[in-house]
């Protein structure tokens, strides 16, 4: 979908390990994959206050039909399935450059620093930038350091 190269999401250089996701939304053309979004529900803290999020992640478009909305229809379905979950937010890891689309997507940046887990290192500041969206009306990410219990999404 997003082509042979090492490096499909631009996040090589963060030097991460990745979760791979437990449930998958994406859409056609043609026979073809065309976008993707991943979720997974994940254990979470914030401020020491343990809840769980929906990590949203692997969110692509496949380059020769971007600009069709395609992102904002494989969101919608995983955010729509996500808020029969239980967790009350969703959360993501994304490259500074796509903030704005993301803004636009209804989501949220964050002005903390999120802590990962990573193999061998223990627990990282995340270098990406993390995003959340309420998953209900009354939803309120609350402020307050950030604490993943898992490997990123």
């Amino acid at each position: 979908m997003l082509g042979s190269g090492d490096d499909p999401f631009g996040v090589a250089a963060a030097g991460l390990t990745w979760l791979p996701k437990e449930e998958h939304f994406g859409v056609r053309l043609d026979g073809r994959l065309v976008a993707h979004a991943g979720l997974l529900r994940l254990p979470v803290a914030v401020e020491g206050e343990e809840t769980e999020v929906m990590g949203v992640g692997g969110v692509a478009v496949a380059p020769g039909v971007r600009g069709r909305g395609l992102a904002r229809l494989v969101l919608t379905a995983a955010l729509d399935h996500a808020r029969t979950q239980g967790p009350r937010h969703a959360l993501l890891f994304c490259r500074p450059p796509l903030v704005p689309l993301y803004r636009r997507l209804g989501w949220h940046p964050l002005d903390t620093d999120v802590l990962v887990e990573q193999p061998g290192s223990g627990v990282v500041t995340m270098p990406l930038r993390t995003m959340v969206t309420p998953l209900r009306d009354d939803a309120h990410w609350p402020p307050g350091r950030v604490r993943l219990y898992s490997l990123p999404m």
